[in-house]
């Protein structure tokens, strides 16, 4: 009986002849997709309401590919905010958060304001799409940053421990949400949005009868 013909690896001939079709179509796959999500954050970024049809166009794919990998608007507005916060808490990394815990949060806040600003086209298209508790989810690790300035700060005394930890957090998240919605309707000054959003959570965290920090311009 006559050997199979076997290439590299000691993998039959014909096993990567069938094997290499399927890896070029794994990596134009993965080309789709990239370029998919690169057109839906350009254009969720200047409109919300960006159509699934225009990202395809920018994309230079078809409808029925973008479907093919994302299969509603809502899946593809929940890959962009995925991406767009694992960027921003990359980010992040390089904002100082040591040594006092109300002006690690300033400085946090004024990071993170700079990418609410550049990016709340797309979460108004979130918070059209998605379900609020995964808007919440898919920032859970920025939260975390949060977490832990706040939790060094009761530690400290200066911030408040007469309330949940986890509703402080939640005043942070909802107030820079608030903001980015105000920002966008014109009701507020977005140069000085990350002075207002610092000054108004250090009035609500600072512990009961210490003195509130001033945010300086």
């Amino acid at each position: 009986m006559a050997a199979t013909p076997r290439g590299a690896g000691g993998r039959p001939r014909s096993a990567q002849r069938a094997a290499a079709p399927l890896m070029e179509r794994r990596a134009d796959a993965r080309r789709n997709i990239a370029s998919i999500l690169d057109a839906a954050v350009l254009l969720l970024s200047c409109d919300a309401d960006a159509s699934v049809a225009d990202i395809a166009k920018a994309a230079g794919v078809g409808r029925v590919t973008l479907y093919g990998h994302f299969s509603t608007r809502a899946d593809l507005v929940d890959a962009v905010l995925t991406r767009t916060v694992e960027q921003a808490d990359a980010t992040l990394d390089a904002t100082d958060t040591a040594g006092d815990p109300r002006q690690a949060l300033t400085r946090l806040v004024g990071a993170s304001w700079q990418i609410v600003h550049q990016f709340r086209s797309v979460l108004q298209a979130a918070q059209r799409e998605l379900p609020a508790e995964r808007i919440r989810a898919v920032h859970d690790r920025i939260l975390r940053r949060v977490q832990t300035i706040i939790d060094r700060g009761r530690q400290a005394g200066v911030f408040r421990d007469d309330l949940p930890e986890e509703w402080l957090v939640t005043v942070v998240f909802s107030l820079m949400h608030a903001a980015a919605e105000d920002s966008a309707a014109g009701a507020l000054d977005t140069d000085d949005a990350a002075r207002i959003i610092a000054a108004t959570l250090l009035a609500a965290l600072t512990a009961p009868g210490a003195t509130v920090p001033t945010v300086n311009p």
